[in-house]
Parts: structure tokens; C-alpha cells; sequence
């Protein structure tokens, strides 16, 4: 049996590495599409980017319209301003949101018809090229060939792939992440756990994506709590930032599981933040998993010191589910009710998010597949 393992073309890694984009785009383009958040341009982060091209000459056009849930009309607004203003490249900037928008947006520059039209196919037609620049600790999207869009019409969030999106270079620069308050580096910061976790323990699991996920829940996992509490710790940070970014590479080839099927409804509907929803959801649907390839969580659990070769697998993966709940309460991971979700309107939206949740293919990769049934009972879990 082979294995096809996809990572971005180049990888440039390390504090004020943002500087040396110009140094590796030349020749790529003549004119970028910088795809961002106004937050970005507010926190001077855009600046950082813009002086680097201005070093090197070389044009762009800020598009700065995305926030913290891109959607179709978003990414047909990137579209148009692409085309209009002749971009021949893309240059995201941010957390996963307009990363996510950058990639539909090259996609879309080069397709016809509706980006719904998209979801379940492969994605490999030609793009304009790709540069991620995360700003966050948390999706790893800048190494994956996934992009999360909302549809605005069916209130569903459309997972979208193909090789075609994986960003052509990844420039993964800590000092972005410092100026992320608490709540964030958390929201994120438990997102890429859960992509670790979830890449280590899937269905679609290879000897390559096992080494990465395996570095990322380390990393993540001792160096989260100390980011929570010191955001100034350039160190953790980094190593915040490495992990994160293992962890993309790791779910890009292997996928993720039933948190991140049962999240993308909660975010959907509720219009709560991606890596939060996956915190809510992260042990309730662990509870569910541990009951077949026990033996990978049970690794996990031995990895982060949560259990050790004197108990059986399936202690040591309760063992880990009982950590994680004890690592989430000292991070402050609110639960939905804190989130201002009512629980009356919650429940009379399960049916839909446990159907939106199988749609979307995820929970399939879970060794202990879950039915419909199954993914109710846990969305009942969080109340």
C-alpha cells in the first residue's frame, strides 16, 4: 500500500522570518492579492507585509473583507477584486479565515459557476500562486489542502479540497501570534491539539503524518498553558507556532475525525469561532472514539504523561480523556451556555448538525464510526 504525503512547496520558519517573503516570491508574480482581516491592518501586522514587498518592488492590493467566518460572498467579493484589479498572485494573512478565503479565492479565479458546486470534489485545477502567512497558533491551513467556506444559502459549512489549494509557500513567523490575547491563543491553540490527535488516531493514519502528529501533541501540549498565561514568551510561542504547523501537515494527509465533523455545524448555526467549537466538542466526542484503536490513544496518553506502561489501553486512553477535560478547565475553555447558547435552541438544531456532521465525511474517519444517533447523544453531552 503507498501513501501520498503533501506538504507546500517551501516551508520558511522562524522569528521575523515575514521578512524574507520578498526574497522568496520573486519571480512568482507581479502584482499580490493581500487577503486579510481589518484586524491585521489595525494591528500593524499588514504593514509588516507590505514594507517587505515594497523592499522588493513588488505590487499588491489589500483586500481586507474577511472576518472570523468566511463565506461564498466573501470569497466572491476576493474574486472580483482580483480580477478587476489584475492580480496574477495571492498573499493570505491571519488566522485560518483568510487563509481558508485566500484559497477559495484562487480556486474561484480560475472556475466557473458556484463555490457549493465544489463540495465532494476533488479540487485540482490550476491557481494562482500561494503564500500563507499564519498569524495564529491554531489551523495549520497554511500547510493543508482544506479550506472551510460557509454557505450562505444552505447556512452549512462547506469543506472544500484538492491538492490544486495547497499553499505554494508557508511562512510561519511567531512574532505574529504575540499580540493574541488569551481566549485566542486557547481557541487556536486547542484546534491544532485536536488536529494532532485527530490526524494520529484517523482511519487514514500513515507512518509519515504519525510523526508529525505526534511531535505537535507534545509541543502543543506543554507549551499551551505557558502561552496562556505569558503571551510574551518567545520561546513557547515558537514552539506554539512549529507545533500548529506539524499539526496542518499531519491532517493534511491523514484528515480529521468527529470533533471537527460535529464542530463545523456548532460554527455554522451559532456562528462560534472554529477552534472554540472543536474545544466545547474535544472530550465529549473522545469518550466516544477511545472504544476501538484504543491503542493510539492510549499512546497519546502515555506521550503527554497522562498514564504509563502499568495499565491496560483502555485505562490509559480514559486516562487521557480525564487530562484533557483537567487541561481544558486550566486553559478557561467555556462551554456553550457561557458562549450565550440557549440550550432550548441548541436542541431543536441537533438533527440538522448531527446530518450537517455525516455530510460532511469526517466522522467516517473515526475507528469507532458514529450514526446519526451516536453524534445526537454527543451534542447532548454538552449541556
Amino acid at each position: 500500500m503507498s501513501n501520498v504525503f503533501l506538504v507546500p512547496s517551501k516551508i520558511v520558519s522562524g522569528v521575523g522570518s515575514v521578512h524574507e517573503i520578498g526574497n522568496n516570491i520573486q519571480g512568482k508574480g507581479s502584482k499580490a492579492l493581500l487577503v486579510t482581516d481589518k484586524f491585521m491592518v489595525q494591528f500593524g501586522n499588514v504593514e509588516k507585509v507590505t514594507a517587505a514587498l515594497e523592499k522588493h518592488n513588488i505590487s499588491y492590493v489589500i483586500y481586507d473583507g474577511v472576518n472570523s467566518e468566511p463565506t461564498d460572498k466573501m470569497v466572491e467579493e476576493g474574486v472580483a477584486i482580483y480580477k478587476e484589479k489584475c492580480c496574477d498572485f495571492i498573499i493570505a494573512l491571519g488566522g485560518g479565515s483568510p487563509i481558508d478565503t485566500a484559497k477559495a479565492i484562487g480556486f474561484m479565479s480560475n472556475n466557473t459557476g458556484k463555490i457549493s458546486g465544489y463540495m465532494k470534489k476533488v479540487i485540482n485545477t490550476k491557481v494562482p500562486y500561494l503564500v500563507a502567512i499564519p498569524t495564529t497558533a491554531g489551523t495549520g491551513s497554511e500547510a493543508t489542502q482544506f479550506t472551510i467556506i460557509a454557505d450562505t444559502e444552505s447556512n452549512v459549512k462547506m469543506l472544500l479540497a484538492g491538492p490544486s489549494i495547497l499553499p505554494a509557500l508557508a511562512i510561519v513567523d511567531p512574532d505574529f501570534t504575540i499580540t493574541a490575547p488569551p481566549k485566542v491563543t486557547v481557541a487556536t491553540g486547542v484546534d491544532a491539539l485536536t488536529h494532532a490527535i485527530e490526524a494520529y488516531t484517523s482511519r487514514k493514519a500513515q507512518p509519515l503524518s504519525d510523526i508529525f502528529a505526534l511531535s505537535a501533541i507534545k509541543r502543543i501540549y506543554k507549551n499551551l498553558p505557558i502561552c496562556f498565561k505569558d503571551g510574551k514568551n518567545q520561546e513557547a510561542r515558537l514552539q506554539m507556532s512549529l507545533g500548529a504547523h506539524e499539526a496542518g501537515i499531519a491532517f493534511n494527509n491523514s484528515s480529521v475525525t468527529i470533533v471537527h465533523g460535529m464542530s463545523r455545524p456548532i460554527g455554522a448555526l451559532f456562528h462560534i469561532a472554529h477552534g472554540v467549537s472543536n474545544a466545547v466538542l474535544l472530550t465529549k466526542c473522545l469518550e466516544f472514539a477511545i472504544y476501538e484503536n484504543t491503542k493510539r490513544f492510549a499512546e497519546i496518553a502515555k506521550i503527554i504523561g497522562a498514564a504509563d506502561d502499568t495499565v491496560t489501553d483502555l485505562a490509559a486512553a480514559k486516562s487521557l480523556v480525564l487530562e484533557l477535560e483537567r487541561f481544558c478547565r486550566e486553559l478557561e475553555v467555556p462551554t456553550l451556555e457561557e458562549l450565550g447558547v440557549k440550550r432550548a435552541v441548541f436542541i431543536t438544531k441537533i438533527d440538522k448538525m448531527a446530518e450537517d456532521a455525516l455530510d460532511s465525511g469526517s466522522p467516517a474517519n473515526t475507528f469507532r464510526n458514529p450514526t446519526k444517533k451516536d453524534l445526537i447523544e454527543i451534542y447532548k453531552k454538552l449541556y
